[in-house]
């Protein structure tokens, strides 16, 4: 898969800038979505699935172009972190001349915006020079839910290491962070919405330009499985009952409305658009 791939919104584009792929049980992150399950729902294969189950997902970040600005949603895992995930762990991937060979060196990036602050969302805030944690977007203000930062700042959970003080007290410290509330308009045509319960303060992103539209899912989804099984839940869900009413929501909307859904996670095509299949819904690319 190519590390960028590109789509229009009207008058905005998206550019998806890939960290990396990976190709197996996807039970680790979504306890049902076992191989023989996903083996037996035919559209899932081949992007987002293999013949024999094996779940195919994206650790990606997108860009969007919106009338002169430069917006990064998501910065992924990052490199040189300690993280207790193989893979994962003291990273020295080609993110960032990945993301400048798309057409953005770091420098040009005028605005970072977490959907939520899990440790695979908020990596390449920062990078690793002289000897301490540094923005890694330096004329980018990183815009994080106000919610969001008061749960994680006062929960201190290190599972996945010390994700607040290595990847975002850093760009607070810099003086580079605005909090903002679930709907701000981060620009025209682009503007948060929340969708609570993977975290508390979770944010989509959509996007509307003339007769267009599309939305980011951050992690209300992170498997296009989900559509089929809204139900299914992520074992890193704060609220497991308000995500399933989340996602639900948001698939009848989608199912309806027909915008562009760009899944954070959702691998090779990645955007496609949510439509009815019986009792539940399924993506369609």
């Amino acid at each position: 898969m190519a590390a960028f791939q590109r789509w229009t919104v009207g008058e905005l584009r998206i550019t998806k800038v890939m960290e990396l792929e990976t190709r197996g049980a996807a039970t680790w992150i979504l306890p049902d979505a076992t191989p023989p399950v996903l083996a037996g729902i035919p559209w899932l294969v081949p992007h987002f699935a293999d013949a024999e189950g094996r779940a195919v997902m994206s650790v990606h970040a997108l860009v969007i172009e919106a009338h002169g600005r430069r917006i990064l949603v998501d910065t992924c895992i990052g490199n040189d972190k300690q993280r207790p995930i193989p893979g994962w762990d003291r990273r020295q991937g080609p993110f960032l001349a990945d993301l400048a060979a798309a057409g953005f060196a770091a420098e040009s990036i005028d605005t970072v915006l977490c959907t939520h602050l899990h440790v695979d969302h908020v990596g390449w805030n920062t990078k690793w020079e002289g000897g301490r944690w540094v923005p890694t977007f330096p004329n980018a203000r990183y815009l994080i839910h106000s919610r969001e930062w008061s749960y994680w700042s006062e929960a201190d959970d290190r599972s996945f290491g010390d994700v607040i003080g290595d990847s975002v007290r850093p760009v607070l410290e810099a003086g580079l962070v605005d909090l903002v509330e679930s709907d701000h308009a981060v620009a025209d045509a682009v503007r948060l919405e929340p969708t609570p319960g993977h975290t508390p303060g979770h944010v989509s992103v959509r996007l509307r330009s003339g007769r267009d539209e599309a939305v980011i899912t951050g992690d209300l989804m992170h498997h296009p499985v989900q559509c089929a099984h809204p139900e299914w839940g992520s074992r890193a869900d704060v609220d497991a009952e308000q995500a399933v009413r989340t996602r639900r929501r948001f698939l009848e909307r989608s199912s309806r409305e027909g915008a562009l859904v760009l899944g954070t996670h959702f691998a090779g095509p990645t955007a496609g658009r949510v439509v009815r299949d019986g009792a539940a819904f399924r993506f369609a690319v």
